[in-house]
């Protein structure tokens, strides 16, 4: 189940990745102005390369401490994964991750779908970056809900109508009720802490598939700018933005259970996608060009891809699902404080994307 998962999402952005390369030469013509060498005077690539070194250094440390913390917590008291700390820190970085989505991923896809460099049919005459994340977060609505239902089938689960659960109930009362959070249908397990670990794994996996595309792209165009202005206020940003983003990973992670060994491949594979992404820049920096047609295309359709993806995420399998949950619903005053946690969280990166 958890690599038929990986194979979906790697397909799905795999094709869109082809999609973009494919489109760009074809549909779009960068205009003369768009051709022009930068006049930028913070534009200097002898600079610009110790600083891409230091943000590498940087960002790998502070994405590793950010991940790394929530799979520890077991041995730190304060920070158990049953107590109301971690609760309320896990409801802060859920806003980290929602606050990206909006406030960084979402408005850089818009920037790029319509800018002067690319033409005008199609690009400034439909919303690609709006239907695009629309999309990615239906996929990813219909890989979450058949990965479940896959398990649930095979482990014996059911999902029934909730207004029959009194009939099941009398029935057979070895059936145990699960959580409806108000939908209308109920989940029936004879086991039912292993679907709600399988919920877990499910959010941990498609959470860092969303992730992993988002810190490629944001390392990519930081390894590719050749701007020191740009540069500067992108490290401080980017560390604080990786390091709380791994904080709410770590914790899925950890609720997933998985293996020390799995836990740390997923936590390697997070800390290294933004280094990588800047590694990768450096690399291309001399053929690559930000507001070339590829450029933009690619950038921008998979910028919409992950913003809808973590916008579902962020939303419905982190911050409802915590709040519905009976922990934050048995106590009003911890409803209170995650709330202000998780606007917090989108708070700080609002702010943020004044400078990133």
């Amino acid at each position: 189940m958890a690599a038929s998962v990986k194979t979906l999402m790697k397909l799905f952005f795999f094709a869109l990745i082809l999609i973009s390369f494919a489109v760009s030469p074809a549909m779009s013509t960068a205009p003369e102005e768009c051709e022009a060498e930068s006049t930028n005077p913070c534009v200097n690539k002898a600079k610009a390369l110790p600083l891409k070194i230091i943000s590498i250094v940087a960002i790998l440390v502070t994405s590793m401490i950010g991940v790394s913390a929530p799979l520890f917590s077991r041995y730190v008291s304060f920070l158990h994964p049953d107590g109301n700390i971690f609760t309320i820190v896990k409801a802060f970085a859920s806003g980290i991750i929602l606050g990206t989505s909006f406030m960084h991923v979402l408005p850089d896809s818009f920037e790029m779908l319509s800018s002067e460099c690319l033409e005008d049919d199609p690009w400034h005459k439909f919303p690609f970056t709006g239907f695009v994340a629309m999309l990615s977060a239906l996929i990813t609505l219909a890989i979450d809900s058949l990965a479940t239902s896959f398990y649930s089938s095979k482990n014996g689960s059911e999902i029934v109508p909730s207004a029959s659960n009194g009939d099941q109930e009398r029935a057979n009362p070895m059936i145990t009720r699960g959580h409806s959070h108000g939908h209308g249908v109920t989940l029936t397990n004879k086991d039912d802490g292993s679907s709600q670990l399988l919920r877990y794994r499910v959010v941990a996996m498609v959470l860092e598939l969303g992730i992993i595309v988002h810190s490629v792209v944001i390392g990519l165009s930081l390894g590719a700018t050749n701007d020191t202005c740009t540069i500067k206020g992108l490290i401080a940003a980017l560390c604080f933005h990786q390091m709380f983003e791994g904080m709410g990973l770590g914790g899925c992670i950890l609720q997933a259970e998985y293996t020390n060994v799995k836990k740390l491949v997923m936590a390697f594979f997070f800390a290294v996608t933004t280094p990588f992404g800047i590694v990768l820049g450096i690399a291309l920096s001399s053929v690559y060009r930000d507001d070339s047609p590829t450029a933009l295309i690619t950038v921008g359709l998979l910028n919409a891809c992950s913003a809808g993806l973590l916008i579902y995420m962020a939303l419905v399998d982190l911050l409802a699902a915590e709040f519905m949950g009976p922990k934050l619903q048995g106590s009003i005053k911890l409803q209170i404080k995650c709330f202000f946690a998780a606007l917090l969280g989108c708070g700080g990166m609002s702010i943020l994307a004044k400078w990133a």
